[in-house]
């Protein structure tokens, strides 16, 4: 047994003499090596990707930047027949129905996850929240055709009207609910899209909220803390990263949402008032209805400038993000 020993001894003291490692190490260099190239590999081909889309997107508008300039986000005509195109419509209708998804879906989702983690009882967190991850697996399609069908008369006949006999006499208020109530339009697309951002903002705040150490909890309840105290002092600063990265999360669901949107915001390419009843249009939607039947040029172009323009869009909401969340790390280290 010892002159095994010694002989592994003397080969490896060898190996290191002569420069070259032995076998079962030469292995694991390899195996080193071939993992951090793949790895690289993968993060390369995420870049491309994202450049290619960024440039053929760029290439195909082209014709439409060209023609349009910059003026493009702020012309609100879009006329196929005589060729004037602008995006202010779709663009006003994407950012006007993603906020009020958000204001809807960022509260209820914070209550739920605070429900599942702090106060539900033992035998109800997993039916719950199995129940909300599966409301993230409906199509969007049949969230559309539940507006359209199901949500659409009643919202018309029970909040619509309703908020139009408070509000409609209201100076600058009533603007906000003038309109036919029929039950489409941005506020109903807005609702539509909480309903549908709610399962994915919720499960990744439960998720975050449930990492945060008992002991810090634990500790802020023997002082006497609330619960709620306990949530916004303990939880919430531990986890804000991800609470801040769900709700992006959402936020981009709800920018590139198109079939739901499509069914109950009205597809009207006209900015006539600044009503929440009004029907309206999204980029999403321009391009799901448009596209098939858009001739070469400068039509297909346009929409092509949308999808550009969507693409902006999402890039600049996520470096906000990013600027948010450095913002308070900093906040953090000035306060330690």
């Amino acid at each position: 047994m010892a002159a095994t020993v010694e002989s592994a001894t003397t080969r490896e003291e060898h190996g290191a003499m002569t420069g070259s490692a032995p076998p079962g190490r030469r292995m694991s260099h390899f195996g080193d090596f071939l993992f951090a190239t793949l790895a690289r590999s993968s993060a390369a081909v995420t870049l491309i990707v994202l450049i290619g889309i960024l440039a053929s997107l760029t290439v195909e508008a082209w014709p439409a930047i060209a023609h349009s300039g910059l003026s493009f986000l702020w012309t609100a005509q879009w006329d196929p027949v005589q060729e004037h195109f602008g995006g202010l419509v779709m663009i006003y209708g994407t950012l006007v129905t993603s906020l009020i998804a958000l204001v809807i879906a960022v509260p209820v989702s914070f209550g739920i996850a605070l429900f599942l983690t702090e106060l539900s009882p033992r035998w109800l967190k997993r039916p719950l929240g199995t129940a909300i991850e599966l409301l993230a697996a409906v199509p969007s399609i049949v969230y559309g055709m539940f507006g359209l069908l199901v949500f659409g008369p009643l919202f018309a006949r029970f909040f619509q009207l309703p908020l139009q006999r408070l509000f409609g006499d209201v100076p600058g208020l009533g603007t906000l609910f003038q309109g036919p109530p029929v039950g489409i339009g941005l506020l109903a697309a807005g609702i539509i899209l909480a309903i549908m951002v709610i399962p994915f903002i919720a499960a990744v705040m439960r998720d975050v909220f449930e990492v945060t150490p008992s002991m810090l909890k634990e500790s802020a309840y023997g002082l006497g803390a609330t619960t709620w105290e306990v949530v916004w002092t303990v939880v919430l600063p531990y986890t804000k990263a991800g609470v801040v990265g769900g709700v992006m999360l959402g936020l981009g669901r709800a920018l590139g949402e198109t079939m739901a949107v499509t069914f109950v915001i009205g597809n009207f390419n006209q900015l006539s008032s600044l009503s929440l009843f009004a029907p309206g249009n999204s980029i999403t939607s321009a391009l799901a209805n448009e596209f098939g039947e858009a001739a070469p040029g400068l039509h297909q172009a346009s929409l092509m400038y949308l999808g550009l323009i969507l693409f902006l869009i999402t890039f600049i909401v996520l470096a906000l993000s990013k600027l948010m969340l450095l913002q308070l790390r900093r906040g953090e280290g000035r306060r330690t």
